[in-house]
């Protein structure tokens, strides 16, 4: 898994001072764009070969809340890849406190500009290697 830190701001807290938690799917993109810069294959990347990546669908569990000015280490790693889908794991900590404060996965696909889904280990050997190569705890 891939860490990203971030400082929980003002602005992501609610009334009673705890961050709303629309917030913690805004921290999962930022993670997984991190994620993707970080393994080589950023976004922009997959933009330029006329990709997209949309998010299919989002799971998450609430743990613990955070507040303002909390540091939090968003860990990202990918769980499932099978070539024309991804599913992406999230594991939030309070970094002052060390507690697990949410945990979730994301599944998304790959399709062209024009929508046609696309398969990469067709499309892309090399890329759908190198993705392969990214999913946790392989066999």
């Amino acid at each position: 898994m891939v860490s990203y830190r971030h400082r929980v701001q003002y602005y992501e807290t609610d009334k009673m001072g705890i961050t709303h938690h629309s917030n913690y799917i805004r921290w999962m993109e930022e993670g997984r764009t991190n994620y993707l810069e970080t393994m080589g294959c950023p976004y922009e990347k997959f933009e330029q070969m006329g990709l997209i990546s949309p998010v299919l669908s989002i799971r998450c569990d609430y743990k613990q809340s955070t507040t303002y000015g909390d540091d939090v280490d968003i860990s990202v790693g990918v769980k499932e890849y099978n070539g024309f889908r991804i599913k992406f794991e999230y594991t939030v900590t309070n970094v002052q406190s060390g507690q697990v404060v949410f945990t979730a996965e994301s599944d998304h696909c790959f399709l062209s500009r024009e929508g046609g889904i696309v398969r990469f280990k067709r499309a892309y050997p090399e890329l759908h290697e190198k993705i392969l190569s990214w999913v946790e705890n392989r066999d």
